[in-house]
């Protein structure tokens, strides 16, 4: 066996063969099955499109760069379980368009900071960041709370995600404006029917001021929901993939 491997390896030309015989058969072997499968995503209950509002802060989140100091991705190591909870699945970010994760961390991962904190806290923090955490580089946000929110263009963000595949139905982006008005007011007449197309949806004011829809609202209802969508205390992914 010695002598066989020894022949090999004296021959550049035999070598470069059999490497490459090797290289392209183990390819095939890990790409081949991909072409069979319409995802490699496992499916998770309870995720769902984000909601106009939602979609609306998200986009705000990454205007202002919370990415370049926070990540979204809790990986699987114990000292990140413990200290942010359960790790980060595929599917939790199969909507985000760019995805969000990262290992950057001047603050800490935001995966599952929804509901973690007050609503009346997220805004003392985005206003003031060192008023409630001393040591905190973050720059302030206040202005987000006197910025009203963009509504009439919430069908088209929804449209634009819905032509690279978040599965956005026709009933959503009609009701799209709608549905974002609705999410900041709990007393709104349309807020069960918003409820029904987005399940878990959080409807309230947000950023304490129920007379008006802000920025400040869109951004704190985007991280309110995040990490609060996949039930992880009975958690179970599907056997098929999507």
């Amino acid at each position: 066996m010695i002598e066989k491997h020894e022949k090999i390896e004296k021959s550049a030309t035999l070598l470069l063969i059999l490497s490459f015989l090797v290289v392209t058969i183990g390819g095939l072997v890990e790409i081949a099955p991909l072409f069979y499968l319409q995802n490699t995503i496992e499916k998770v209950k309870g995720m769902r499109p984000y909601t106009p509002l939602e979609l609306a802060g998200r986009n705000i989140y990454i205007r202002e760069g919370c990415y370049l100091c926070h990540s979204q991705m809790i990986r699987p190591f114990r000292d990140e379980v413990e200290r942010y909870g359960h790790y980060s699945l595929a599917a939790e970010s199969m909507y985000d368009h760019p995805f969000q994760w990262g290992s950057k961390r001047t603050g800490p991962d935001l995966a599952r900071v929804g509901n973690r904190y007050s609503d009346a806290w997220h805004r003392q923090h985005l206003k003031n960041p060192q008023s409630v955490v001393p040591e905190s580089v973050m720059p302030r946000y206040a202005f987000l709370a006197d910025t009203p929110l963009r509504t009439d263009d919430a069908a088209m963000h929804l449209k634009t995600n819905a032509a690279i595949g978040v599965p956005y139905t026709a009933d959503q982006i009609a009701n799209a404006t709608a549905d974002m008005i609705a999410q900041g007011d709990a007393d709104s007449e349309t807020a069960e029917a918003l409820a029904a197309r987005y399940p878990k949806a959080q409807i309230r004011d947000f950023d304490g001021n129920p007379k008006r829809l802000t920025e400040m609202d869109a951004l704190i209802a985007y991280l309110q929901m995040l990490g609060t969508l996949v039930d992880f205390s009975s958690y179970k992914a599907e056997e098929n993939l999507r």
